[in-house]
């Protein structure tokens, strides 16, 4: 009944909070753009397709994948962790790695000096609540109070289990000062006023192809079909998107959360020389109709092969019961698309968590 009451308490709430929303920034001159919000620049695929449910059936799927304990999902044997090497981590200025703290979470250091912290999740739940929503099987590989000092957080969208308000607050806190924010439109707004107390000097807000130029280091914002929400009535209120993080010698691409779509051509035809490095999403495919919001493992090497990546490390899986296979069944899907593909397994792995791929190759320290 307290749990009951509690999710009515804060609907409302949100209710209120997303009435008659206007878009500050829209431009209609952006087809993306919309007088409430923003959309996708292409139509979702068919083939995934929700069934379609009444409103009984909807919120009671709803409530049963809120308050499961995720049993039902539990990995058929312990998800593999290592133990990242802090000291090396805290000493790194001239090597590229890219650590999995977990689901979207990586410290990718550039190798040029600069550390970047990708979606920080640190919670124990992935939730606007502490009692309810997708709990974490795997506790993050570096404690927040671990990390050496960030430079940049770049931020892909409004999910839970990609944008913590607990986590962003003690970042912005971090002894040498706050990191640089990066954010998707909207997003920015967010973030003004529930972490850096209405301060906009270390954010920066980006629409899609926008740039930002940090230390020598270009990011950019990507477009990718997806949608954001923090409750039920704010639905693509706020931009989302992946990452290209870029400098002379080195490139990075972060997919954040998405579904397969001609955005991935897209970012091809503006990136013909590929990536060296790329972070893409394999978990949470399950079932079928998820797919419009997150690739499946054979969609991710596609887009591997498609963005002509050297190596790629599998995320979003393993940490958060967020789809409906079990935590442990993405990297098996990727090993059977790895082979339909042709790609080898040293160009397309997945890391325990707290594994580092170094550079153009993957080892554990």
């Amino acid at each position: 009944m307290r749990l009951l009451s509690s999710l009515v308490f804060l609907a409302a709430g949100l209710l209120v909070a997303g009435c008659a929303h206007q878009n500050p920034y829209y431009d209609a001159a952006r087809p993306h753009h919309r007088p409430e919000g923003f959309a996708n620049n292409y139509p979702p695929n068919p083939a995934y397709r929700r069934p379609p449910q009444g409103f009984v059936e909807g919120w009671t799927s709803r409530i049963r994948n809120w308050t499961s304990d995720g049993s039902e999902r539990l990995p058929l044997a312990p998800i593999p962790t290592a133990k990242p090497d802090l000291a090396y981590l805290h000493a790194n200025g001239s090597e590229p790695a890219l650590i999995w703290i977990g689901h979207a979470t990586f410290l990718f250091q550039t190798g040029a000096g600069l550390n970047i912290l990708t979606d920080p999740v640190f919670e124990e739940r992935a939730s606007p609540v502490s009692f309810a929503g997708p709990k974490r099987h795997q506790p993050p590989a570096i404690a927040l109070a671990e990390l050496p000092r960030i430079d940049v957080v770049v931020l892909s969208h409004s999910h839970y289990d990609h944008l913590s308000q607990d986590s962003l607050r003690a970042l912005y806190r971090q002894k040498g000062g706050p990191p640089l924010l990066v954010a998707p439109l909207g997003v920015d707004i967010w973030l003004e006023k529930n972490v850096t107390g209405g301060e906009r000097s270390r954010i920066v807000k980006l629409d899609w192809w926008d740039k930002t130029t940090v230390q020598g280091h270009e990011i950019q914002l990507l477009p990718v079909f997806h949608w954001s929400a923090r409750s039920p009535w704010d639905r693509n209120q706020t931009l989302w998107g992946g990452y290209a993080v870029t400098r002379p010698g080195f490139s990075f691409f972060f997919s954040g959360d998405l579904g397969y779509s001609r955005d991935i051509l897209d970012i091809a035809a503006r990136y013909p020389e590929g990536f060296d490095l790329a972070a893409i999403g394999i978990g949470a495919y399950q079932p079928v109709w998820y797919r419009n919001s997150h690739v499946s493992p054979d969609e991710a090497v596609r887009i591997h092969r498609e963005l002509k990546v050297k190596r790629s490390v599998g995320m979003h899986w393993g940490t958060f019961p967020m789809g409906q296979e079990r935590l442990d069944q993405a990297p098996r899907d990727l090993a059977i698309a790895r082979a339909a593909q042709g790609v080898k397994e040293e160009d397309f792995f997945v890391l325990p968590v707290g594994g580092t791929a170094f550079g153009k190759a993957a080892r554990v320290p």
